[in-house]
């Protein structure tokens, strides 16, 4: 699922509790550059941000939405501290080549750090051969944990500076907070109920198998995708040409206000999607779709056939009307 050893992991309230973290890690200071993709979700943007990193965002693709790793590359400078990706869109489904982003970060020699948000339980993650230096995640997502969970990776070099401190529960006798990993980030009191949640989910995953639940998940995505994209009106978000992308659909249909036809979906048809802008503002300004943002179906192998048919039938209705 993920290759990591546990003793550099540490265990975190959410992603957003551990981007922030990150930031303090890359020891950024005012005036640092900081390279992300411009589908970046904001709260990997506004951890930075915060700590003063100016960000230099490299635009999508318009013909695929996809983002050209060499162009991160180019937008390297002797400033540039990190390199900060959002492993999958959570508006378009589109990932990025992380295992090339990695390697151009070695060879400049600054930071990687991925937000695997949307693929965390999904599509599998080797830390060391996609030179990751910092990998955070949530566990409500693809992980199927509770909310208020999540954690971060971090590559050992990276030096450690607590967020917090106090309340470690080690080393009881020593005035000052440990040094050692995942101690050194995990003050106060943890999320015991949240983890043992999260533990239980990431058994489940184990025993049905991740790449039994992704190819479920995109099997359905696809049937989805096809159904709805030539229905007049509708317009579709994202590449699907390729087969690694998240398991999510994003559209509009004419020029309704995505909210109504979320809303029209779930009241009439039962089904549940997330309209509006995906906390994505700069994908939406690229698709043009600031003010009417978009209408997102994302896929869980919960789901079945029958289902997915049912929402292609609805979407065609609510096109003709």
């Amino acid at each position: 699922m993920v290759n990591f050893s546990a003793l550099k992991v540490l265990l975190t309230t959410s992603c957003t509790h551990a981007l922030e973290m990150s930031a303090i890690l890359c020891d950024i200071k005012e005036g640092d550059e900081v390279i992300m993709p411009s589908y970046t979700f904001v709260s990997t943007a506004d951890a930075f941000v915060l700590r003063g990193a100016r960000i230099k965002f490299v635009d999508i693709r318009p013909d695929t939405l996809n983002i050209d790793e060499t162009l991160i590359e180019e937008a390297i400078t002797e400033n540039t501290r990190a390199i900060v990706c959002t492993h999958g869109s959570n508006l378009t489904g589109n990932m990025i080549d992380i295992s090339a982003v990695g390697a151009i970060a070695e060879k400049h020699h600054v930071l990687f750090v991925v937000d695997a948000s949307q693929t965390a339980g999904v599509f599998p993650v080797d830390v060391q051969k996609m030179k990751i230096d910092i990998l955070c995640f949530t566990g409500h997502k693809s992980l199927r944990g509770p909310q208020g969970t999540g954690g971060m990776y971090v590559r050992t070099g990276v030096e450690v500076r607590p967020l917090l401190s106090g309340g470690s529960g080690v080393d009881t006798y020593n005035i000052h907070h440990p040094k050692e990993m995942p101690t050194a980030l995990e003050a106060g009191t943890l999320n015991g109920h949240g983890i043992a949640g999260l533990n239980a989910a990431l058994s489940y995953l184990e025993e049905i198998g991740m790449d039994s639940v992704r190819a479920q998940e995109l099997s359905l995505m696809r049937m989805f995708y096809e159904g709805i994209c030539g229905i007049p009106g509708v317009k579709v978000y994202g590449d699907f040409e390729t087969r690694q992308r998240c398991p999510i659909v994003s559209f509009n249909i004419g020029d309704y206000d995505s909210s109504e036809v979320s809303d029209e979906l779930f009241s009439v048809y039962g089904i549940a999607t997330r309209p509006g802008a995906h906390c994505a503002p700069l994908m939406h300004k690229a698709l043009g779709t600031k003010d009417q943002g978009a209408v997102r179906f994302s896929f869980s192998h919960y789901n079945t056939e029958e289902e997915v048919q049912t929402a292609i039938e609805a979407v065609r209705k609510l096109a003709e009307d």
